[in-house]
């Protein structure tokens, strides 16, 4: 299994104080803030042949660590928009981030027709 680079979360030399996303320089990455930085990378994504309970436990404890952390939402948006198809990031699986991208597009599709429906009507 491929896992994705790990380099961007690694943690950091000197800790920094925390600062809210709305007031950050928007030139900083997001991840800089992120609560991962700090925690066990193998605890986001799998081992080989994990058997599924303990899949289910690592990955409720790593979505734990995902609800205290101030860029979830930064976080989660990478993942769909990468999209990342492997670990937990922004408090979601890859099997809940393909349901939101399947929601997302179906939405889209929705409000295309319903613009298409109402210019024609228009």
């Amino acid at each position: 299994m491929l896992h994705p680079p790990r380099q961007s979360l690694q943690v950091a030399a000197v800790p920094r104080q925390r600062v809210p996303v709305s007031e950050r320089d928007q030139d900083e990455p997001w991840h800089t803030e992120a609560v991962c930085r700090r925690d066990e990378a193998g605890l986001f994504f799998a081992p080989s042949k994990e058997p599924t309970a303990a899949r289910l436990s690592r990955e409720d404890a790593a979505k734990r660590v995902c609800a205290r952390c101030p860029v979830m939402v930064e976080c989660r948006e990478h993942a769909l928009l990468q999209p990342e198809p492997y670990g937990v990031w922004g408090g979601l699986t890859a099997a809940e981030r393909r349901v939101v991208l399947a929601r997302r597009r179906r939405r889209e599709v929705e409000l295309k027709n319903a613009a298409h429906t109402v210019a024609a009507a228009g």
